[in-house]
């Protein structure tokens, strides 16, 4: 595998950038795609805003500055670009955010592309309850194994700030598999 530092400077040059790009892409689209997912649901509405994400990275690579990890700053991305979307989707609709994340939930059971089991079922609706930073930083944590130092890069937040966060969303999600 390519070393960050060097691969970031292969995308910054306009002679190496296009397979730089691909070598970027099939390093980091499985888990920006696992990441999309876990806010996004649906598995269509993931490859589009991974796409999206992925274009962003290509026409914004000039501008990172090498402050933070490359992932670190392509999960801010893809976050960014996650939220977004559902925005747009809750609009689109005429829905408010609740009645999206609620919706989503619901056709996730008939999603081909999931494969949870009930349990499974439970805790994504038990993550559909809770506000969205704090099942960022609950996924971000508990599915991808982040430490807190990138997640907070990734979010542009403290890390004790994500630790809180992290906590209530724990106890929210106790509480809400206790009561259904």
């Amino acid at each position: 595998m390519i070393a960050e530092e060097t691969l970031v400077q292969e995308l910054q040059r306009e002679e190496s950038r296009a397979k730089a790009f691909e070598v970027l892409v099939n390093t980091y689209k499985e888990r920006l795609y696992w990441h999309i997912r876990r806010i996004v649901l649906d598995h269509d509405d993931t490859d589009d805003v991974l796409q999206n994400t992925f274009i962003k990275v290509y026409r914004n690579i000039d501008k990172f500055k090498g402050e933070s990890k490359l992932y670190s700053w392509m999960y801010r991305i893809a976050t960014n670009e996650s939220l977004t979307f559902l925005k747009q989707k809750s609009r689109k609709m005429g829905v408010s955010d609740q009645e999206l994340k609620d919706k989503m939930v619901e056709n996730l059971q008939a999603d081909v592309y999931f494969e949870g089991d009930e349990i499974q079922l439970k805790l994504q609706k038990a993550l559909a309850t809770l506000p969205d930073k704090q099942k960022l930083v609950f996924t971000m944590k508990y599915f991808q194994e982040m430490k807190y130092k990138d997640i907070a890069v990734a979010l542009e937040t403290s890390e004790g700030a994500l630790k809180a966060s992290y906590h209530l969303a724990v106890k929210k999600i106790e509480a809400y598999l206790k009561e259904n």
